[in-house]
């Protein structure tokens, strides 16, 4: 067990980015849904990812994420879990959960001024089955910025951590895994919602730690796109400069549909 905490203290200090984001997902889910919701979406988002992981990649199945393998460089400083890097499966409960507030705006209605910035029915649309196909499918786009670059690890702090044994067709990736990552964030989605119901009903005094402040529905647009943007920047700094330009094309169409709800939020409110 001091073994396990040891490792878990390496792996903080090894992969500072991760636990940065992650810090951020936990101040915008607690103040969003309560942090009993925000403790039941991390174990959930964390079993299913790292399922998923570990039936692609250490059972050798290919579901969801197609065939590939992972490289045991790093646990001596970092924490492993059955063959499944932690920070990875990590790294799926702020993503998911951070494409689900997005899809939540951008299908929601929109309150803006230059003074703040709310979504006013996320309560509602947050449940719906149309959201959750908006978030897999935000999240997927996320990973057509952040796949390709994380298998150059080697070429910076990331490390080689995982390969494709028959390569793939997007810049070395499959497309099994962007399907992959689209399935996984529906699964975590859904169970949520399904699982919220069973588990606190309608009950008001499950949301402890909720909170309300000036341009709350900036934060899931902020994290997403500083995840996007952390990427975008590491694909540069290696030189990948083809690369990095077909992600920044990939990306503008991504800030379009961003803004507009954005623009009309402020339009509304000029009108009124």
């Amino acid at each position: 067990m001091i073994h396990f905490f040891e490792l878990l203290i390496s792996t903080v200090a090894y992969r500072p980015y991760v636990f940065v984001f992650f810090a951020c997902y936990l101040f915008l889910a607690i103040t969003n849904i309560g942090w009993k919701r925000t403790a039941l979406f991390t174990a959930l988002a964390y079993a299913v990812a790292f399922l998923c992981e570990w039936s692609s990649a250490v059972a050798a199945t290919g579901f969801p994420f197609g065939l590939y393998y992972y490289i045991d460089r790093t646990s001596h400083r970092e924490l492993w879990i059955a063959g499944v890097p932690f920070m990875d499966s990590l790294s799926f409960t702020f993503l998911s959960y951070v494409s689900w507030e997005l899809a939540t705006t951008l299908l929601g209605r929109v309150k803006a001024s230059w003074r703040d910035v709310q979504a006013v029915n996320g309560g509602e649309v947050r449940r719906r089955w149309a959201t959750a196909a908006l978030a897999s499918f935000l999240m997927m786009y996320l990973d057509i910025i952040i796949d390709p670059v994380a298998l150059l690890g080697d070429r910076w702090f990331l490390g080689k951590i995982y390969y494709y044994p028959g390569g793939g067709s997007y810049f070395g990736i499959t497309l099994a895994n962007f399907l992959g990552w689209y399935f996984v964030c529906f699964v975590i989605v859904r169970l949520f919602v399904w699982l919220e119901k069973i588990v606190f009903g309608k009950s008001p005094n499950q949301a402890v730690g909720e909170r309300e402040y000036r341009y709350k529905a900036l934060g899931p647009v902020g994290l997403y796109f500083g995840v996007l943007g952390f990427n975008l920047f590491m694909t540069f700094w290696i030189g990948e400069q083809t690369l990095g330009v077909v992600s920044v094309i990939v990306t503008l169409p991504l800030i379009a549909l961003v803004a507009l709800p954005l623009y009309r939020g402020f339009e509304a409110q000029d009108a009124a």
